[in-house]
């Protein structure tokens, strides 16, 4: 039997025994409201007196017999509440990432949606980490990382951008880039502050502002180059603005933000006093160009947090370490946020991560040629099939135009290409603050092995038909 421990409480496999049999088949965790065991107990009298919330059946549970439905119903009908959610979360659905993943499971179709590899990390980082687990170093670190992974950032920060950091006061380990964001704005925007986006956007941006109480001014980048609209820029960008959030290289469209293009962002928060905070997750992944770190520009280190991560660059996303890089007196405020949000990181895996960033340059330079090959796989593959594909700098992600093919948004788009192709992509409307503006676009990932693209391009040279 499984169970089901809930904290201080006692195991349900256990005290299932005290369930008269009709009520153990039909048990099922919904989110519905707790009743009390008591009113279980008070029907069994052998049974001793215990307040314990469970959650209670739902309506669609089934009964073995009419007898066990009948003992059910003298507890009396079943009260279904909605569901609850904060307003600032109200608008925020199921996330499409978790939406398509489902699908493609009941579909069984070919997944270039979600951004996760289909082939596992490095040998030589994962045996680090199983030597830490050995070697004992499984409780709480310290909550702003341990001291070789904060010392193996700052060594890489240096290699990368040319600034030497302070690896004690001026980095923070945490629980994936999600969440150095989240601390970040969390740590440093106070309801009312307006912040600027690019969008499409990475969709936690959105929801992590929304919670903050910010107020979101949206840039949009269009195809096909998606260009940083500099005059756009500057009549957003006021004495009101908090911060811009910038990511290079960009995902969803591989952009790449160029030299002159980080510059002009600078002048612009220099002259108007705005922080940056830069997500270089893809960072590693650039193709076309060096990737260029805004806070290595003249004036922009003290008004930068920087972020990262080591899951997009190792093929080991599950872990979820992340860090963000910051003067001390922007970082104070996102240690701040990330001590009440998550206080420290996985251990262990903190410990293979510094093995990981010690990495020689070959190990870039192999990773880099490998994408690279997948990406002409799916590029050439994509143009093949008669869609129209925007270039990408950067990242593991492509983005097309799919309107060829006679659908009327990115969505039904998306659908018919799981339920009738068999192959996931993003709806990229998700990323935009007007969904009208990405209704036309849809996103691929390549972080796949070989053997899953060209199968994903059969499937559409066989089963699409442009309209």
């Amino acid at each position: 039997m499984r169970t089901f421990n809930a904290p201080g409480r006692l195991d349900l496999s256990t005290e299932m025994l005290l369930l008269p049999a009709c009520f153990r088949p039909s048990l099922r965790i919904t989110l519905f409201k707790p009743f009390l065991w008591t009113n279980i107990a008070a029907k069994n009298k052998s049974s001793r007196s215990l307040s314990f919330p469970i959650v209670r059946a739902s309506s669609v549970s089934t009964f073995s017999t009419a007898s066990e439905a009948a003992v059910m119903a003298q507890d009396g009908p079943i009260n279904q509440h909605p569901l609850q959610v904060a307003k600032r979360l109200e608008k925020f659905k199921t996330t499409i990432f978790t939406q398509m993943s489902s699908l493609a499971i009941k579909h069984n179709a070919i997944n270039l949606g979600q951004g996760f590899p289909n082939f596992d990390g490095p040998d030589f980082v994962k045996d680090a980490a199983i030597q830490a687990i050995k070697d004992g170093k499984n409780q709480y670190a310290r909550g702003y990382g341990i001291p070789d992974l904060n010392s193996a950032i700052a060594s890489r920060f240096q290699k990368d951008t040319g600034i030497t950091i302070d690896p004690e006061s001026e980095i923070t380990v945490t629980s994936g880039c999600t969440e150095a964001i989240a601390a970040t704005i969390l740590g440093l925007i106070n309801p009312g502050d307006e912040v600027i986006l690019f969008a499409p956007f990475y969709d936690s941006y959105e929801a992590t502002l929304s919670m903050a109480g910010a107020k979101i001014t949206c840039i949009t980048l269009q195809p096909p180059d998606f260009a940083l609209p500099l005059e756009k820029l500057k009549s957003k960008i006021s004495k009101n603005t908090r911060a811009i959030l910038l990511n290079t290289p960009h995902n969803p469209t591989g952009k790449m933000f160029t030299k002159e293009e980080l510059e002009q962002i600078s002048l612009l928060c220099i002259e108007n006093d705005v922080l940056v905070f830069s997500d270089e997750v893809y960072d590693k992944l650039a193709f076309e160009m060096d990737h260029i770190s805004i806070a290595s520009l003249p004036g922009m280190y003290e008004r930068t947090v920087t972020m990262n991560s080591l899951g997009k660059t190792f093929s080991l996303t599950g872990w979820k370490i992340g860090w963000a890089i910051a003067p001390p007196h922007l970082l104070w405020g996102v240690k701040q946020a990330h001590s009440y949000l998550t206080f420290a990181t996985s251990t262990p895996m903190q410990y293979a991560a510094a093995v990981a960033l010690n990495a020689p340059d070959s190990y870039y330079e192999e990773l880099r040629k490998d994408y690279k090959g997948k990406k002409e796989i799916l590029v050439d593959g994509l143009k093949a099939v008669g869609f129209k594909v925007f270039p990408s700098s950067g990242t593991y992600f492509v983005v097309v135009d799919h309107t060829p093919f006679g659908l009327p948004d990115d969505v039904a788009f998306c659908e018919y290409l799981i339920k009738e192709v068999g192959v996931v992509a993003i709806p990229t409307s998700v990323f935009y603050l007007d969904k009208e503006e990405g209704k036309n676009l849809v996103r691929f990932t390549f972080c796949k092995d070989e053997g899953t693209l060209r199968s994903a391009v059969e499937r559409m040279k066989e089963r699409l038909v442009k309209k």
